[in-house]
């Protein structure tokens, strides 16, 4: 019993030095997670940030224990059930995730399971002997019979994504050799500075959040402009509106001001104006068939010399 106690104060005094050193913690799932991958894991992050397991009782308890001092923490009690783990970091929380995530292994079907994704059987030469096609055909599998063995004509889905596996489904799988399943450790909940927020929230890019606040400022503006009521977003439209309804009354009343001359010139002489553009325009297109025409001097000289018979 003493090296029990010894034990449970020895991990209360290292959870709390974590909870103490990492701003970042990522609670992670580890079903179906073996010791090799979780090494595998350990040696991934080894510098970036540890792995530390423990009984959910007791970690609930060092952390209601610790409530006084580290009360932000007391948030991510709801997510301590079931198999799972935390990873402390104080690195970039997108890396730190890939690492987390990329150390998957494939795994046969087990009869019970739930599976992931949709599982299919492709159309391949099972080697198999021609016995066995009542099995397939009980599973609703198109076979063949090609060279004294079974043939599966076309791609089957065997399981659909979120259902249990079937013992026959299990069986034909790994008669087939196929591992449609993949275990690794999954991302739970995030901790970050005091906040706690799902996963997904890290695959928002930089690009996705301007985006929405430019929409939501747009948004702002547009309501503020249509009720009449001043905010920041709309008082630089407010202004600009304004401005264009002083310079309707200035032309209107035939009231000129210096800063208004080119407009009001504009307005008196349009035809001044419209005849800059297609004159542009016209020099810079009078190049072009000045150009074919040299061109065609050029080729019509050719023709004359005798050059165009072999055209």
């Amino acid at each position: 019993m003493g090296g029990v106690r010894e034990k449970k104060v020895e991990y209360f005094n290292k959870l709390r030095e974590y909870l103490e050193e990492y701003k970042s913690a990522f609670i992670v799932g580890v079903d179906n997670v073996s010791s090799q991958q979780m090494h595998e894991v350990r040696k991934a992050l080894r510098g970036r940030g540890v792995v530390l397991m423990g009984k959910n009782t007791m970690v609930r308890r060092a952390i209601r224990d610790f409530a006084n001092d580290l009360p932000d923490f007391e948030k991510i009690l709801p997510f301590i059930r079931g198999n799972i783990g935390f990873i402390f970091t104080n690195e970039s929380l997108q890396e730190i995730k890939d690492v987390i995530i990329a150390n998957k292994v494939a795994a046969p079907a087990r009869a019970g399971a739930t599976a992931p994704e949709d599982i299919w059987i492709p159309a391949i030469n099972t080697g198999m002997e021609p016995g066995k096609t009542s099995f397939f055909q009980a599973l609703g599998v198109p076979t063949k019979i090609a060279r004294g063995t079974i043939e599966i004509v076309s791609d089957v889905k065997v399981v659909d994504a979120g259902t249990r596996v079937g013992p026959s489904e299990a069986t034909l799988l790994n008669m087939l050799n196929i591992s449609p399943f993949t275990y690794g450790l999954t991302v739970v909940q995030v901790y970050d500075n005091g906040q706690v927020f799902p996963a997904s929230i890290l695959d928002i890019t930089d690009e996705e959040l301007v985006g929405h606040f430019v929409n939501a400022v747009s948004t702002i503006a547009s309501i503020s402009l249509a009720i009449g009521y001043p905010t920041l977003p709309s008082v630089g439209h407010t202004l600009i509106n304004n401005y264009k309804n002083l310079l309707a009354v200035a032309i209107g009343a035939g009231y000129h001001y210096a800063e208004i001359e080119d407009l009001v010139d504009r307005i008196e002489n349009p035809e001044k104006y419209a005849s800059a553009a297609p004159a542009a325009a016209a020099a810079s297109s009078s190049d072009a068939p000045a150009e074919e025409a040299a061109e065609e001097d050029e080729e019509s000289e050719d023709d004359d010399m005798g050059f165009g018979l072999f055209d």
